[in-house]
């Protein structure tokens, strides 16, 4: 009898400590124990942050299969106190920096910025393998480094992201749901085609009437004027090194087009648009000051070509218009950007993935909140929440793509701040107005 309580005991103690974790001191202490983690260094930090890493994760190819390849994934991982929130910045381009997001200043938390799958350096060395390059598998990569850091911070987490940015934090959400307690994407659009008609929609009402024809007038300017301009391009692009592989005709052609889109999108006042009477150099001044041509150039589109090839195949663009420019243009149908595929791969879209997204949003998204600018042409594909969750969606009144939280006009950016402090349970209360938030269920504030 003593010996099998003898050996019942040692069992019990040999359990208690395999199940033994050490206390974490430090975020290294958390980075060594993180299985998927290659490698590791200190960066400069944030004086919001005690400390910032740069780190790398061995990620596979294939969530699906247990076999897969591997490759490296880049992230950074900005530390302040393991009991403060945790926001998790979902990049769906290159990372540009390592500095707080506007919601982790909000929050006051904690951050890990991750970069998306098969951009810059985040690849396979070789090439990229095309075929794996979709929102499920970078959801599976966010989920996979989420997963890795969640026993460690005991406050709540919320993901955010800008732009595509934005729409991978959407899209992380609907495959995750339970990885955050709250999402806030900006500026993000939830298309269903390559070709988005709804821009075509917004473009002819955003804005007043004498805005939108000053717009079209330039247009007509630049094409009437051609002649006289291009050769200023034409200089541009020979100092500047750019290959245009449509060829420099087509490449001002597609520019010209371009210019309603990017002027709504940033925000640009309509008294900055020359008049009729304007030179061929005050002409081609402002042409690209607003619209850089480096859209259409080669090294620019290889630089981000997985987001266009993402764009064409699965989450969607817009294209350009062209019946009312039809007489300037060789081409007869509207112009989308097939062109920017890689080299063997055809422009099929997929509008199954973004349907479902769209369907999850309106049934199950909650705690989600949408900010979005006014007159952005991006804001023609805003995310409709429907009325069955306890999403919020924000339009700034007359803001652009660059929309923040801070541009909002004082009472809306106090009710931003009510529902962050009530679904991630802090408060920012010092952040308000002396008005406070304006009110306290979320539903009554949606500005569609």
């Amino acid at each position: 009898m003593i010996k099998r309580f003898t050996l019942i005991l040692s069992v019990a103690v040999i359990a208690t400590l395999l199940s033994f974790k050490p206390k974490l001191q430090t975020p290294e202490d958390l980075l060594k124990q993180i299985a998927i983690v290659d490698s590791f260094k200190t960066i400069s930090n944030d004086p919001l942050f005690k400390s910032t890493y740069v780190v790398w994760f061995r990620m596979p190819l294939d969530h699906k299969n247990p076999n897969s390849p591997t490759f490296p994934l880049k992230a950074y991982y900005s530390h302040k106190n393991f009991n403060r929130p945790m926001v998790v910045v979902i990049d769906g381009y290159t990372m540009y920096t390592s500095k707080p997001n506007e919601l982790t200043r909000i929050l006051d938390a904690n951050q890990l910025t991750i970069e998306h799958r098969f951009f810059d350096q985040s690849r396979p060395k070789d090439s990229i393998p095309w075929g794996f390059l979709n929102v499920r598998q970078a959801a599976a990569d966010q989920h996979k480094i989420i997963e890795a850091f969640k026993p460690f911070y005991t406050g709540k987490w919320a993901s955010t992201g800008i732009s595509k940015s934005g729409q991978a934090t959407i899209y992380h959400r609907r495959f995750y749901p339970k990885d955050v307690d709250v999402s806030v994407p900006y500026v993000a659009p939830l298309n269903f085609s390559s070709e988005e008609p709804r821009v075509y929609e917004f473009l002819s009402k955003v804005g007043t009437d004498d805005c939108r024809k000053k717009i079209h007038d330039y247009q007509i300017q630049l094409f009437e004027k051609k002649k006289e301009i291009f050769p200023m391009f034409q200089k541009l692009a020979t100092e500047k090194g750019w290959e245009f592989i449509m060829g420099l005709d087509r490449a001002y052609d597609l520019s010209v087009l371009e210019y309603s889109f990017a002027f709504w999108q940033w925000g640009t006042p309509c008294d900055s648009i020359p008049s009729k009477k304007a030179s061929a150099e005050v002409l081609f001044k402002h042409f690209k000051a607003i619209n850089p041509f480096t859209f259409f150039e080669e090294k620019s589109i290889e630089s981000i070509r997985p987001f266009f090839f993402q764009a064409m195949t699965e989450i969607g663009m817009y294209g350009y218009e062209i019946e009312p420019f039809r007489k300037y243009l060789k081409d007869t149908v509207n112009i989308t950007f097939d062109f920017t595929m890689p080299k063997g791969y055809k422009a099929t879209f997929n509008s199954e993935t973004m349907r479902d997204v769209d369907a999850w949003l309106k049934e199950n998204g909650n705690n989600m909140l949408y900010i979005y600018g006014q007159n952005d042409a991006w804001s023609a594909t805003a995310v409709d929440p429907g009325k069955k969750t306890n999403a919020v969606i924000m339009f700034n009144p007359g803001g652009s793509h660059s929309t923040r939280i801070k541009h909002f006009p004082e009472e809306l950016r106090d009710s931003i701040y009510t529902v962050l402090e009530k679904w991630m349970e802090v408060d920012l209360s010092s952040k308000k107005s002396k008005k406070g938030g304006l009110i306290e269920d979320p539903n009554k504030f949606q500005i569609i």
